[in-house]
């Protein structure tokens, strides 16, 4: 499976997950299913620490500074 974008692959996981919640899939589809939406669920989460590790900012110093959520 390529890398393709965290957008990409989360509107396949949600199209595996509503298909699943529907309940009519063969066991073995259900199984393969379950398996790709698993390699789809660690590309988004691998997705989002990279992610995270880029927001930084600038500070008025001209260091980086790790980003703080204005909510915390």
């Amino acid at each position: 499976m390529n890398k393709n974008s965290l957008e990409t692959n989360l509107k396949e996981l949600e199209s595996i997950v509503s298909k699943m919640e529907q309940g009519d899939m063969a066991l073995e589809d259900s199984i393969k299913s379950y398996e790709k939406g698993m390699l789809l669920l660690k590309l988004c989460q691998a997705s989002l620490k990279e992610i995270e590790q880029k927001v930084l900012i600038l500070s008025s110093e001209n260091t980086l500074d790790q980003f703080k959520p204005t909510n915390e």
